[in-house]
This record gives structure tokens, sequence and C-alpha cells, in this order.
């Protein structure tokens, strides 16, 4: 009889056992898909709403960044979904599908429309390529883009965005140095705009009105200086060349936002040495 009880117990401490590992690994279990989703969360919403600069790779030498840019393009994080515009090497490349290319031939896929955006290289020429907001699912990580071209073939490719870092909009006076064109509501063409000048030695001035260029809804300015030895700009960690080989320095920049002072950076040459100044831009919208 002694036999027997002991014989229940050592079974009922046996299964009590079992039963015990079995729930302390479903819960390790749970515990890990829990940690797993909160992780693919917090990389989502890594960033906080802004504009970033950020690196585009792409699996292809045929398809990648334009070369004036350094190989990046401008991330907008906005409700925590990110979008990056990318400015590409020339027109050829006339879609893109954020997906497979077999997805993209399917009736109702929505593909991305190209935008026309002016490039400057580094020796001053200007040329106008296609661009495209493109929908970022996550960083650090490869995700699937199809393309297609003048030949009318779907093409799959593999790109991930990397290493943004916050373009400051506002600077602590209140200007902006932000170097993404704002949205206008105005049809694409050439416009007049008043433009204000301040800082430097104040013997310097910008002709005005200048000329308003509007691409695709976003504003540009033709900025004419007073002087020829202005022999780049910059906006941000973008610079800009001239435009014009003769005459007073002229200069194609964005227009980041109206009736408010733009901080821009102008190298000037007339002192011998190269030399960085800075100035503030107000375009009077009205």
């Amino acid at each position: 009889m002694k036999k027997k009880i002991i014989t229940l117990i050592c079974i009922s401490l046996l299964s009590s056992a079992l039963i015990s590992g079995c729930s302390g690994q479903d819960t390790e279990k749970t515990a890990d898909k829990k940690e797993a989703v909160t992780s693919q969360q917090s990389k989502k919403a890594a960033l906080e709403d802004g504009v970033y600069s950020a690196e585009f790779h792409t699996d292809s030498g045929m398809f990648h960044v334009n070369e004036a840019h350094d190989g990046k393009g401008t991330l907008t994080v906005k409700d925590g979904e990110m979008t990056i515009h990318i400015s590409l090497v020339s027109k050829n490349i006339l879609n893109l599908f954020p997906g497979l290319a077999e997805d993209a031939k399917k009736e109702g896929a929505k593909v991305l429309e190209p935008t026309t955006d002016t490039v400057t290289y580094s020796d001053g020429y200007t040329e106008e390529v296609y661009g495209f907001d493109v929908p970022v699912p996550e960083l650090e990580k490869e995700f699937d883009l199809a393309l297609i071209g003048k030949k009318g073939k779907w093409y799959d490719h593999k790109v991930s965005v990397s290493n943004p870092v916050k373009v400051e909009e506002e600077n602590e006076n209140g200007t902006s140095s932000n170097s993404e064109p704002v949205s206008v509501d105005m049809e694409d063409g050439e416009y007049e705009v008043e433009v204000t000048l301040e800082g430097g030695s104040g013997r310097a001035s910008v002709s005005s009105p200048a000329v308003l260029l509007v691409k695709n809804r976003k504003a540009y300015a033709r900025i004419e200086w007073s002087s020829p030895n202005y022999d780049y700009m910059k906006i941000g960690t973008e610079i800009y060349y001239p435009v014009n080989m003769e005459g007073n320095s002229t200069f194609e920049i964005p227009v980041s936002v109206f009736d408010k002072k733009m901080t821009v950076i102008a190298d000037t040459t007339a002192m011998g040495t190269p030399h960085e100044i800075e100035y503030t831009l107000t375009f009077h919208l009205e």
C-alpha cells in the first residue's frame, strides 16, 4: 500500500514539473513574441516627425540617386509614416512601385509618379531629372521597389534607407535653414517675387523682384547678386553653383519659406581668398 502511495506521489510531482516546464516555455515564447513586436514597432517609430537627410541604397549601378545629391534623399516623417524623396540620374525611369514587379503589372496597382527635379553638379551644370517620393516601411532594412523604364518592362530591385540626420528647419533666431522647396498652390511657370537681403557688410544686394520658378508646385528663386564674385551658395548642407557664366553671379535656389527670413551662405572671392558670408533672404509672397 505504501509503495502505491509513494508511486502516485512521484507521478504527481513529475506531472507538475512537466506542466510547469511547458508553461514556462509558453510564457517565454509569448514574451519573445511581444518583445519582437515591440522592437518592430520601436524601429518604425524611431524618428520623430520632421525632415531628415538620409542615405538611399540600391542593388544596381543603373538605379541610384543622382551624384549631385551624394547618394542621399530627403526623408519626411509625419504621424510615424516615412517617405523619402530621391532625385535620379535621368528621365529614363518612368514609374516606381513599392513592391514586386509582378504586383506592379496587376490591374489597379498604384504606381509612383515622377516629379521633375533640377540638380546642380559640382561644375555648376544644371539638369532636369525625374524624382520620386518613396514610402519607407522601415529604416536599415531592405524592401522591394520595382521600376519601369522606357522599354515598358518592370524590374525588381531591393533598396534600403539608412543614417537619417535631422535637417533643422528653423534656427533659434526664427530663420529657416531648410533646403527643401515649399509647396505652392500655383501653376508651373515663372513669376516675380519681392526679395529682401540682410546680413554681411551691407554692401551686397540682390535684384528685386526676383524670378520665382514653380516646378511641380514647388518654389524656387533665381537670385542675382550685385557682384560677379560669388562662386557658390549654401542652404543647410546643400551647395548651389551659379547658373550663368558671365555677368553678376546668379543662382537658382529652393524657397523653403515665404514672408519669413531664410538663412543662406554665400561664398565670395572678392577679398582675394574665398570667404563664406551668412545672409538672410525674405521672399514676400504677396
